[in-house]
């Protein structure tokens, strides 16, 4: 009777017999997707949504779990003449235990240069750098009785992976969406919304055109949250997309009383929060130094005493950035948190000085 080996043994008498290369540098040759050294994904599919958009069908390698909750981003790195960029994108399909693909759905930004290159750039069959999901903008398990959706543009791909997961549990509960979009030719998923929309008679689905419309006054009685749904003040709400509807809708809840009740998702990193003191920060290797302020990153720092430094998506979620704190203290200007350990691994690209510090580069 034979008994059936774990891979993770073979593994390991690999590892013995490879040395001084890892397994994975002779099996990645095989199979790119085949490494634990990195996570990676092959673009299965390109899907086109509308004329700027479209989604991207990805099956992950080794490493990858299929357990992330509706609403999560990734980490994607693609690389673009000849060096890899970095973006966070929402997974825009819903979590499967069992399944094979992930889905992300991108917008192709004027001033995007790996977005466009992902919309219109990128073949099927690519292999791609994958970070494992991530963000707390996710419906609670199980979602409450009453759910209001407030999304404009590209913010309905982390709300899009929530309804796909409550269609195909059917659970979805009272649900109110109001998506704005400047046409209807740009509005993402419009077909399946339609879809389900008549599927679900619990699901309604407010559709605002800015062009012709204009933009959603939340506070405006005739024609804002009032109007759209009258009762969402008793309501969970999740709203993602621009930055200013963001804040709008924002203040608004703040002004009722009602901020516990709203989860926001903007796709745009904000540093700058508290800051640091700023200071003077020396690059150990290259003997150059640079007097910043609290708002200046580590990276723009270097770059700008003229240091070679690594970066990669530049904000904060690839790691390809991160250098030793030989001394001194730098701030995450995301959260606050401050680290002031010798020889501490830090991301340049979202740490700023807390007075004088040095790094090993």
């Amino acid at each position: 009777m034979s008994a059936t080996i774990p891979w993770e043994r073979v593994r390991r008498a690999g590892a013995r017999l490879t040395t001084p290369l890892h397994p994975d540098d002779y099996l990645s040759l095989i199979n790119p997707l085949w490494s634990q050294r990195e996570l990676r994904g092959r673009i299965e599919k390109v899907v086109p949504e509308t004329e700027d958009a479209a989604t991207l069908v990805i099956r992950p390698g080794w490493g990858w779990r299929f357990d992330h909750r509706p609403g999560q981003y990734v980490g994607i790195g693609v690389q673009v003449e000849g060096r890899f960029q970095w973006r966070s994108y929402s997974v825009s399909s819903a979590p499967r235990r069992s399944g094979r693909h992930i889905a992300i759905t991108v917008r192709a930004m004027p001033e995007g240069l790996l977005s466009s290159h992902l919309v219109n750039g990128l073949e099927p069959g690519t292999i791609v750098r994958l970070a494992k999901p991530e963000g707390d903008f996710v419906l609670p398990d199980p979602p409450p009785p009453r759910l209001l959706f407030l999304v404009g543009g590209s913010g309905i791909t982390p709300v899009m992976a929530m309804l796909r997961t409550l269609d195909r549990r059917h659970t979805m509960p009272d649900v109110v969406l109001h998506y704005s979009s400047p046409t209807p030719e740009r509005m993402i998923f419009r077909d399946e919304l339609a879809r389900l929309e008549e599927a679900h008679e619990g699901l309604v689905v407010h559709r605002l055109h800015t062009d012709t419309d204009g933009i959603l006054e939340v506070g405006d009685r005739e024609r804002g949250l009032d109007a759209v749904c009258p009762d969402w003040r008793e309501r969970e709400t999740w709203a993602c997309g621009p930055g200013p509807m963001l804040d709008a809708v924002a203040a608004h809840y703040e002004a009722a009383g009602l901020e516990e009740r709203l989860h926001l998702e903007r796709f745009t990193l904000e540093l700058g929060g508290d800051g640091g003191e700023g200071g003077r920060i020396r690059f150990q290797n290259s003997g150059k130094e640079a007097e910043v302020d609290g708002a200046t990153t580590v990276l723009e720092a270097g770059e700008q005493a003229g240091v070679g430094m690594p970066y990669g998506c530049r904000m904060g979620i690839c790691h390809t950035c991160t250098l030793t704190l030989v001394s001194g203290t730098v701030r995450d200007l995301r959260n606050g948190e401050e680290y002031a350990q010798p020889n501490e691994q830090v991301q340049t690209c979202v740490t700023a000085a807390v007075g004088d510090c040095v790094i090993d580069i």
